[in-house]
């Protein structure tokens, strides 16, 4: 039986799981809050492993991902589309303008496939989620970037120094293209400072709410001026800096950006920070007590910020496996989407016009933050329009696509892919089972998709008593294939 939360102190939360309390039920929960789901197969490992030999696989390295080709286009047609984009008439440039956007989204449409087929295999889930973590924390959004070479460099960044510690993170992300772009230090210079990024440093990146004051943020802004990008290069121009005496959280000299990050990382609330927006992200929809994180942070400011070691106190922490916060944490539309195509062992295909309008139904596009607070998560996600995209989603893995129903770039995607086999569950799986008793039927869907619940003799009662209804009313594929959508359209399944 998994401890509470009530009774462990601030300090003995973050010991590590004594052995006794690691089983299947734990490492079921680790492989679903650090990934998108927890197979049989991946689950039974975990258990043989423990769960630090789990984490140092999960996150030995974060894996390449190359630049998709539409991407490369636009960076090395950049210099010939920015000239278009200034010379002519007004009518050649707006042409020109029309066509940058057209390319833009195209690449986007390109990245946002390639990254999802990417983060569904199972050895990239822990890595690829935990980017999506870092992405809900230092957040840019394409919208206001327009441009997506830009967006796949701000990806590439995180993934470059993902897994090293907050501080070079920190300065990583002030010289990045897209944050400048974003966070509008293009236009910052010293005799017209521009605050929005030294405010959001402050704010939202590393220390919350309450732990500066204005003028720390006036200040901390003089030292990020003349920060640039120029053809998607981080540029600093010494002309436009400012390189006088400022002061920030009490201290003085002529600070640069880099040395704000050095005295950001200096304040107590530096280390609860992260540690506060894990727990939200992989833990619960409920702020944890501040004397947990603030216990967590204390210890992590000590590693120099080390991702790798917050990760293990993280993630093998007491805490982390107490009893209520096991299997109620709602699944954010990303997850929802690549754990099915984890459980049911399919690939996003390349159809961006229905994938990506799934995802949008759902309500979480990839590079698509609502604003620079990130995503709001928890109960927001779900409502009666998102669960409707839900089912439909479960509907399109579940069933043979009519490609009469897609266009010549679709079908030739299609083609080039390979065909539809692996992006589609094979029906013959359904036929499969169709010959097998319903109980047993019920217990290998079970087993599948909702592992915690195998065991459940009443579930499992209930779902061959719907197969034989069915079966009997329908073909027997039919029968199979409508009960494990009905599992996975299931409350159970919309949490982990």
């Amino acid at each position: 039986m998994a401890i509470t939360l009530s009774k462990l102190s601030p300090a003995a939360a973050w010991q590590p799981l004594p052995p006794a309390e690691w089983d299947e039920a734990a490492a079921r929960h680790l492989l679903q809050r650090i990934g998108w789901s927890a197979t049989p197969e991946e689950t039974a490992r975990a258990v043989d492993d423990g769960p630090l030999a789990t984490l140092k696989r999960h996150f030995a390295q974060m894996p390449a991902f190359p630049k998709p080709p539409l991407v490369t286009k636009l960076v090395e047609d950049g210099p010939e589309m920015a000239r278009r984009n200034s010379r002519g008439d007004e009518m050649a440039r707006r042409a020109a303008r029309r066509e940058a956007r057209e390319r833009y989204r195209e690449a986007l449409a390109e990245l946002t496939i390639q990254w999802l087929q990417h983060a569904a295999k199972p050895e990239h889930a822990a890595t690829e989620k935990w980017l999506l973590f870092l992405q809900d924390v230092w957040v840019v959004g394409v919208e206001k970037v327009r441009n997506t070479a830009l967006i796949y460099d701000y990806q590439d960044t995180l993934r470059r120094v993902g897994l090293s510690n907050a501080p070079l993170l920190a300065k990583a992300m002030s010289r990045c293209p897209a944050m400048i772009a974003y966070l509008d230090l293009q236009q910052s210079k010293a005799e017209a400072p521009n605050e929005n990024f030294a405010r959001e440093l402050f704010e939202l990146f590393t220390l919350g709410e309450g732990n500066y004051t204005e003028t720390d943020i006036k200040q901390a802004a003089r030292a990020f001026t003349g920060y640039r990008q120029v053809a998607g290069k981080f540029v600093f121009q010494r002309r436009q800096h400012d390189a006088g005496t400022k002061t920030v959280f009490g201290q003085s000299g002529p600070f640069t950006g880099d040395d704000v990050i050095d005295l950001v990382f200096r304040q107590p609330a530096a280390g609860s920070f992260l540690p506060r927006e894990m727990a939200r992200f992989y833990l619960s929809h409920d702020p944890l007590p501040d004397a947990y994180t603030a216990a967590l942070g204390a210890w992590w400011a000590k590693q120099d910020y080390s991702f790798g070691k917050l990760l293990a106190a993280f993630f093998c922490s007491r805490l982390f496996y107490a009893e209520e916060f096991r299997g109620n944490y709602i699944k954010s539309p990303l997850q929802f989407y690549l754990g099915l195509a984890q459980d049911l062992a399919v690939t996003p295909p390349p159809l961006p016009r229905r994938v990506i309008g799934s995802l949008r139904q759902m309500g979480q596009l990839p590079y698509s933050p609502p604003n620079v607070r990130g995503w709001v998560g928890g109960r927001s996600w779900i409502n009666s329009a998102t669960l409707a995209a839900r089912r439909a989603t479960v509907n399109t893995l579940l069933n043979p696509t009519n490609e009469e129903l897609l266009n010549g770039d679709e079908r030739a995607a299609l083609r080039a892919a390979g065909g539809l086999a692996r992006f589609v569950f094979p029906q013959e799986r359904f036929d499969a089972w169709a010959r097998l008793p319903a109980p047993e039927v019920a217990r290998t869907l079970l087993a599948l998709v909702l592992p915690s619940r195998r065991d459940d003799d009443a579930l499992a009662g209930q779902l061959a008593a719907f197969i034989e209804t069915e079966a009997a009313n329908s073909r027997p594929r039919s029968a199979v294939r409508t009960a494990l959508a009905t599992l996975l359209e299931s409350p159970d399944y919309q949490l982990c």
